[in-house]
């Protein structure tokens, strides 16, 4: 089995350690980078073999925060995805996340179980968002009329609804009584009508009201 590789940027040592001692004995990683800092991660950066796959970042972090980071560290990086961890969840917060291009948010207080679930979703096109945080984005960014009424079917709106509320696609599949195949064929499909790129920026643009 090819491991994921995995890379973390966390300044509390009490949790990089935790984190390390947790995900990196885990069958499916392999921990590439540990990191305390933004700077810390580019200046290793280059001693690796092959890129991370995955980076857990902290988003607030010594010299350049996480968010701040993001542009910098996707143009490096195109391939690889960026899960935000956090104590905070303001909506502000997790949508400049979005925005910035991470592809998934979650709180310092989920589980260690359920952030390694996190990881192996994202590492698999999804967009892992606990409920909470996706509830924070709804209720602050409340969506304006559609400007495209009729370019999406009922249940393509369906479909982009449960992405919006952020589930994945076995979650969206279950709502919806479709399989996980149908519901990937439906998300591509929407991605190239309303030419979008991944599921962050379609929660940006349903957020503003751009769908």
């Amino acid at each position: 089995m090819n491991r994921i590789r995995l890379a973390l940027i966390e300044d509390d040592p009490e949790v990089r350690t935790l984190l390390h001692g947790y995900l990196c004995h885990q069958p499916e990683f392999e921990c590439v980078l540990l990191a305390e800092s933004v700077e810390d991660f580019l200046h290793e950066l280059p001693d690796l073999r092959q890129p991370p796959e995955v980076v857990l970042l902290d988003v607030n972090l010594p010299g350049l925060s996480g968010i701040e980071a993001l542009p910098l560290l996707r143009q490096k990086l195109p391939a690889t995805d960026f899960v935000m961890q956090t104590v905070f969840d303001d909506a502000d917060r997790i949508y400049q996340a979005l925005c910035a291009g991470a592809s998934g948010y979650v709180l310092k207080s989920m589980p260690l179980p359920e952030l390694k679930a996190a990881v192996l979703e994202v590492h698999r096109g999804g967009a892992p968002m606990s409920r909470a945080v996706a509830r924070k984005v709804l209720a602050h960014f409340k969506p304006a009329p559609s400007a495209q009424p009729d370019l999406l079917s009922a249940r393509e709106r369906e479909v982009v609804q449960a992405v919006v509320d952020g589930l994945s696609d076995k979650q969206i599949a279950a709502r919806l009584d479709l399989s996980p195949e149908t519901v990937r064929t439906y998300v591509k499909r929407i991605y190239k009508k309303l030419r979008v790129t991944g599921r962050s920026e379609l929660m940006s643009r349903a957020a503003k009201g751009q769908l």
